[in-house]
């Protein structure tokens, strides 16, 4: 498609239609990742897999979106906005179609693969987008709108998971998903405008390789840890060919003219201030959202249903608190919203390092609602002010870098909080099985050892995730409200970005 059809700033477009079609695109592509987590047992007894097999299904999907990330900068330059849009659309529908119709675990996994492709420039377009639609005073509302999907999507998922798979086949998740993704498609199809001019800019074949080598192999080093822990011979591996190939894949970038994603943003400081916030507050939240499923199921027995109506409150108060949020961010910026949640984010998930066995339902629900409450005033509006400092031709590289090290930070931080809960869990049950307090061959005295072993270890995980969140805190003072800087004098390096103006 021409680059006269894109619409040029100042030019009336309806927001309405981009709106809609992105909106329902994202929520049904994140919706789509946190159901599968809570069917995961019903998909492994079902198609008769294992575990370490089974893990492929949310770790493949994820190392595609990683290794398609970095890349969406380039993608958003070459092709018009309505054309990577009902591309990706399309991928993800053809890949919910693939998945629900599966008979086995071999075709599950390539729709699911298939599905990553689509939602992997999804998200990255739909935030370029809105920064290029929507003027600098009007960008928190429209990133809190953004952020409905965002934060609705995977609190919903749990609850909805689990009443289906307790009732139906897996496989009515991906029916229920497909009729909403083909409404976007058309959407995109009938109404939506290209809002990015499209240049011709080459892509660098060598960059895209070590991208792909360094941050799929950090993903899945990262992602296996939790599994098979951090001395097996595939996490090394695959660890240190990652380092070494994002070392190259870096110092390529900051070498050529034209590089696929841009490290020189990091020079703007507030971007480089709220990307590492960001990086670290993404960290803690997985806390909450691997560990206390752990607690809710394995150790008090509730079922996934229960595990889900008790997020659902927190989830309700972030869709409705994403948009109000944002509407403050326009009025006072992202410091003291930023401040005030990673206080009561703090406060919250030092909470959660003193669960116990007896600790009641609603007690459970009121601290993590809480949380819920506080996560609502972090990432979108703090993300928002780190873009707001960058030109307008940096938007792309700007969306791909923060998106990128969100995902590899979400990997890490996973990781790390498993392997640290089940380290300091084994370690508290041998301590308490040479304590003499147990007898080993009584059954109730075993699981009453095993129940205190993991809940002390979620409990330090916890710690080590306060601890996490008192630095985002620390550095969330030094937030300020920017302007876009100037553009950059016209080069090599920018000839690609300017596609986005």
């Amino acid at each position: 498609m021409s680059t006269h059809t894109a619409v040029r700033p100042g030019e009336p477009i309806k927001k309405g239609p981009i709106i809609a079609a992105l909106m329902i695109g994202a929520f049904v592509a994140i919706l789509n990742q946190t159901l599968m987590n809570v069917a995961l047992p019903s998909i492994m007894e079902n198609l008769n897999i294992k575990p370490t097999v089974a893990q492929w299904l949310t770790t493949g999907f994820m190392l595609v979106n990683g290794v398609l990330i970095p890349v969406t900068a380039y993608l958003i330059a070459r092709f018009s906005t309505r054309q990577l849009f009902i591309s990706a659309m399309t991928l993800f529908t053809i890949g919910t179609l693939l998945c629900a119709v599966s008979p086995n675990f071999a075709f599950l996994l390539t729709g699911r693969l298939v599905q990553a492709a689509g939602a992997g420039i999804l998200m990255p377009l739909m935030t370029v987008v809105f920064l290029n639609i929507f003027p600098i005073e009007n960008r928190g509302k429209a990133m809190g709108m953004m952020g409905i999907a965002m934060i609705f999507a995977p609190a919903i998922g749990p609850t909805l998971s689990g009443y289906i798979v307790e009732h139906y086949d897996w496989r009515v998740l991906f029916y229920m998903i497909l009729p909403f993704s083909i409404i976007a498609t058309l959407i995109g199809i009938f109404f939506l405008k290209n809002v990015t001019e499209v240049s011709r800019p080459k892509l660098d074949m060598l960059a895209v390789i070590l991208s792909t080598l360094g941050f799929g192999g950090l993903l899945y080093g990262f992602s296996d840890a939790g599994n098979d822990g951090w001395s097996s011979a595939p996490v090394v591996t695959t660890l240190v060919v990652g380092a070494i190939a994002l070392i190259l894949f870096v110092w390529r970038e900051m070498t050529v003219d034209n590089p696929m994603l841009e490290f020189r943003i990091f020079k703007y400081n507030m971007f480089s201030l709220t990307t590492l916030i960001n990086v670290i507050v993404t960290m803690a939240m997985y806390a909450g959202m691997i560990l206390l499923p752990i607690y809710l199921q394995q150790i008090r027995g509730f079922t996934p249903v229960e595990s889900g109506l008790l997020m659902l409150p927190g989830a309700i108060l972030m869709g409705i608190m994403s948009p109000i949020t944002g509407a403050i961010f326009d009025k006072i910026g992202a410091k003291w919203l930023a401040v005030i949640g990673l206080a009561i984010t703090v406060i919250t998930t030092w909470e959660f390092s003193n669960l116990t066995e007896t600790l009641s339902y609603n007690h459970i629900m009121i601290i993590y609602t809480a949380r819920m409450f506080g996560m609502s005033m972090l990432m979108m509006p703090i993300q928002t002010a780190g873009l707001n400092q960058l030109p307008r031709s940096m938007n792309a590289h700007g969306t791909a870098m923060s998106n990128t090290l969100r995902m590899v930070s979400g990997s890490i931080g996973t990781a790390i909080l498993v392997t640290v809960m089940s380290t300091q869990a084994q370690s508290k049950g041998e301590a308490l099985m040479q304590s003499g307090l147990f007898d080993p061959k009584n059954q109730a005295d075993l699981l009453k050892l095993g129940n205190e072993a993991t809940i002390y270890g979620i409990n330090y995980a916890f710690v080590i995730a306060t601890g996490i969140s008192v630095v985002s805190l620390i550095l969330a003072f030094f937030i300020k409200k920017t302007k876009p800087a100037d553009e950059p004098k016209t080069s090599g390096n920018q000839e690609a970005a300017a596609a986005t103006l």
